[in-house]
């Protein structure tokens, strides 16, 4: 089984999400859309891989908005095209914070900038408990997905919808990837005023993390363990497949 991470920079560790699928046996290939040397100039050009030759596809999150072409140029056009030829091809997508605001995209949903940030550990209220776990889950996001019609959200919280199916494919806003070493990451190549701007105490946010490792280390693997037996495995009802690709 083969598994292609789409990491939308070299910032974005795979974490506990590139262990569970390591776990269940995939032979993982990473590709990265933003080198090193152009994250603060993302406007790159980039030619995505066939996505039908692999078994499941997981895109990662971002510090970009889905809609900021201007800053971070074509590709996420680009992206958006990709992930549509997965879903015709019925290549199961597991979407990541923007992976899943990308996955939306694709579906013809919208993406926008949310009312008010959402960081930290968060519960979810949660439609679909047998595959979506209440967490709490690892929020980091300024911008959240609306759905199209017929498609509705499986989680939510007061701010943003929180998880969405379409046919063999999951959408997340919030991050199951998350453990110490993913935080630390994230943490040593952003802006070190940025939680503080929003109220978060970074020292209290790595300790939450810490405490929480192994409880999150479970989840992740449990819901990577689902998206694979359950989700990647669905029978797609065609009627919902143009409806979703807009056909």
């Amino acid at each position: 089984m083969r598994a292609l991470f789409v990491k939308q920079d070299d910032y974005s560790p795979s974490g506990l999400i590139g262990d569970a699928f390591t776990r269940l046996g995939y032979d993982v290939t990473e590709f990265t859309v933003v080198p090193p040397d152009r994250f603060h100039s993302p406007d790159v050009t980039v030619t995505f891989p066939d996505p039908a030759s692999y078994d499941s596809i997981v895109a990662y999150g971002a510090i970009w908005a889905v809609y900021d072409d201007t800053s971070i140029g074509s590709w996420i056009h680009d992206e958006i095209a990709f992930t549509r030829a997965a879903l015709a091809a019925r290549v199961p997508v597991l979407g990541i914070c923007f992976g899943g605001q990308v996955l939306a995209a694709a579906i013809g949903g919208r993406v926008e900038r949310a009312p008010e940030p959402e960081i930290g550990w968060t519960t979810v209220d949660t439609r679909q408990p047998g595959l979506i776990d209440a967490g709490p889950w690892l929020e980091w996001h300024y911008d959240r997905f609306r759905l199209p019609p017929g498609i509705s959200p499986i989680a939510t919280t007061p701010l943003a919808s929180q998880a969405f199916i379409v046919g063999r494919s999951l959408g997340l806003q919030f991050h199951p990837e998350v453990n110490e070493a993913v935080l630390d990451t994230w943490l040593s190549h952003g802006d070190p005023d940025e939680l503080p701007k929003a109220g978060i105490d970074v020292g209290k946010l790595l300790e939450e993390t810490r405490s929480l490792a192994g409880d999150a280390a479970r989840r992740a693997h449990e819901l990577v363990r689902r998206f694979v037996t359950d989700v990647a495995t669905r029978p797609v009802d065609d009627a919902i497949q143009q409806v979703a690709l807009g056909e």
